[in-house]
């Protein structure tokens, strides 16, 4: 029995060592780098798209507010019946007395207008004049919100980016455990095969072979668990894409970490330059002086040169048919009770609350960036611990391995080496995972699009 052990524990660790290992099935489907996530995403994403259709709406708002400045043109048309007679009344003379013919009229004279149908045209043009300074802020205003609404769209493109490589790396994670759970599996058949030949030759327990069978049963469940994280996981970054939710794909392994070095006081600097959430602050200012100044605006009275055409229809021949006239037009409200001077108070109010505001955004920002950065380099420190305890047990199992084969050791003692080799490779794998994550933590805190 101890001859068959022996020889059943030898297949096992030249099996893990790779004497008869294969290579994990490759996850069917394309693969998918990470630049061509992103570079998809930005093409395609909804969110992005539909920010996008936020921003051109305002290159409508603004060419309608443009038209303001044109003449207005308005007709109005009233279609009635009079249900009450129209009578025009001339007392005697009252066009005059003259010499040889008398008074015109020469007595009392009422002239009615029948009870008919009749229609009132009123035609009416103005051309605001004062206004123009109105309008004219309008316009700054709706400019203001043009580049607010060109930042909001900047600001979802890196959270998408962000949102792409985080989903991106967790399906890294999962898609390296599967493939360690596979080989796991593999490995338990392997040994499964080799502990019922040896039972049935009596030369091994029983129980041996059912530890086997519950060790492959635990792998099986282990890797179901991780194959359905990883097609939920798959659809929500297919969902970022904008591509069918079923698309099947692979992601490409994850590269060494980057050793560069950025200094605290410039990362702040540069995504104090470069964060939509800081122009949006500063913008949102703006946007309350154009208000308060609007606001102001309102002292101002209205001037408009005005063209009117008026036209009876039916009125009876007495009423003239066209009436027109040409002047100025003023609208003024010199007496309001206040109402003015505690709006533009209010308005002064909200600029001081949203200076305050861009003052609060650059201090959380700040703050963000030095939170991202610390945890980068215990990232990044953490790769270079886990890269050196992979190196040692590759070095403990070289040593083990030669001591086996002089006899020098058991095979349990290599096994156990062979396990701690294994949950080095997964640390550091993980290791490097949480370092590109927590990269790309820092890349979104400092602004960057791609």
């Amino acid at each position: 029995m101890r001859s068959a052990v022996s020889a059943m524990a030898v297949a096992s660790l030249a099996f893990q060592a790779g004497g008869i290992c294969q290579e994990p099935a490759a996850a069917s489907g394309q693969t998918l780098t990470l630049e061509r996530a992103i570079r998809l995403a930005l093409e395609s994403n909804r969110v992005i798209k539909s920010a996008d259709l936020e921003l051109r709406k305002f290159e409508d708002r603004l060419a309608a507010t443009r038209t303001k400045r044109l003449p207005a043109l308005d007709w109005y048309v009233l279609g009635s019946q009079r249900l009450t007679a129209l009578d025009f009344l001339f007392p005697k003379g009252a066009f005059g007395v003259y010499p040889g013919v008398g008074p015109v009229p020469a007595a009392n004279t009422t002239i009615r207008a029948p009870l008919q149908p009749a229609a009132l045209l009123i035609g009416k043009v103005d051309q605001p004049l004062s206004q123009q300074y109105q309008i004219g802020l309008g316009l700054g205003q709706l400019k203001v919100g043009q580049e607010i609404a060109r930042e909001q769209e900047r600001l979802k493109r890196q959270t998408v980016v962000s949102d792409v490589k985080s989903a991106y790396y967790q399906i890294l994670q999962t898609q390296s455990a599967l493939e360690s759970a596979e080989e796991a599996i593999r490995l338990y058949r392997e040994l499964d095969r080799l502990t019922d030949q040896y039972v049935s030759q009596q030369v091994a327990l029983k129980s041996e072979s059912l530890e086997v069978k519950t060790r492959l049963a635990k792998a099986e469940y282990d890797a179901l668990t991780l194959r359905n994280p990883l097609a939920t996981q798959q659809e929500h970054l297919n969902s970022l894409m904008g591509r069918e939710l079923a698309t099947e794909f692979s992601v490409s392994p994850v590269p060494e970490a980057s050793s560069t070095e950025t200094d605290l006081a410039a990362a702040r600097r540069l995504a104090l330059e470069r964060r939509p959430e800081v122009r949006q602050a500063s913008l949102k200012v703006r946007q309350a002086e154009f208000d308060r100044r609007i606001k102001k605006a309102e002292y101002i009275p209205s001037v408009s040169l005005n063209f009117t055409y008026f036209s009876p229809v039916n009125y009876g021949g007495i009423v003239p048919s066209n009436i027109a006239s040409v002047g100025l037009l003023l609208d003024w409200e010199p007496f309001d009770w206040g109402r003015k001077r505690h709006e533009l108070a209010e308005k002064s109010k909200s600029v001081e609350e949203a200076t305050l505001a861009l003052k609060e955004t650059e201090d959380q920002i700040a703050i963000e960036v030095g939170s991202k950065f610390r945890k980068l380099q215990e990232a990044r420190q953490l790769v270079a611990i886990g890269r050196l305890a992979q190196e040692t047990a590759r070095e403990n199992l070289r040593v083990a391995q030669n001591r086996y084969s002089q006899q020098a050791s058991l095979l349990k003692d290599v096994l156990q080496v062979q396990t701690s080799l294994a949950q080095a490779d997964n640390q550091y794998q993980q290791a490097l995972l949480s370092f590109w994550t927590a990269k790309a933590d820092f890349e979104r805190a400092l602004g960057e699009e791609e």
